[in-house]
């Protein structure tokens, strides 16, 4: 049975602290996993530069209520689940991640969690493991599930090389140049038809 795992920022929704950025003008939080591979270092900088800005969750949660899916990213997934089982590993934070589900129909999620302290301050993150992605795609390898993974970033590759077929999606130039073993799609409908016939 084929299972298709997917990240979620970038795939289905917008970068979420690329909007907050937008909103913010602090362009420091521009900084994705398309440009730090290192998950601790970009997280360590996003919460000091909330730190100096004295913004917390209630701030982001402002601009998470007014984004959307993607164009086409309902469709695909819908899609998707009529065919396969689906699950979104991400490197969000639920905390973050309600409206976007809801909007996408409550897909199945794995991802992380925030300390939010009761003025509304994010004091630290929590990984539900290290390397939860690659983590999750070899225990479903484990149940005989055949997995098929898509992401865009740094953050994917683990998975996208776990899996028995890894896609990168409208994925940087920088993230391709690195990773050419990777099949590469640039719209849903390849995606979609690189995923059947894998």
């Amino acid at each position: 049975m084929k299972l298709v795992c997917l990240d979620l920022e970038g795939v289905l929704v917008p970068e979420i602290w690329i909007d907050f950025a937008d909103r913010t003008g602090i362009e420091a939080l521009r900084a994705t996993t398309r440009d730090i591979a290192d998950y601790d270092e970009l997280m360590t900088m996003r919460l000091a530069e909330l730190d100096r800005h004295g913004l917390g969750l209630p701030d982001i949660e402002a601009v998470i209520s007014e984004m959307s899916p993607l164009p086409g990213a309902e469709a695909f997934l819908e899609g998707l689940r009529a065919q396969y089982q689906v699950v979104i590993l991400s490197d969000t934070f639920r905390e973050f991640a309600r409206p976007l589900m809801r909007q996408l129909g409550w897909p199945t999620l794995f991802c992380h969690g925030l300390q939010i302290e009761a003025s509304g301050q994010i004091s630290n993150y929590h990984l539900r493991l290290p390397d939860h992605k690659r983590e999750a795609v070899n225990a479903f390898r484990q149940l005989n599930f055949e997995v098929v993974a898509a992401g865009d970033s740094y953050n994917d590759t683990n998975m996208l090389g776990a899996a028995h077929t890894g896609i990168l999606f409208n994925a940087p130039d920088n993230v391709l140049a690195q990773f050419p073993q990777f099949d590469h799609c640039d719209s849903y409908e390849a995606l979609a038809q690189t995923i059947e016939q894998a």
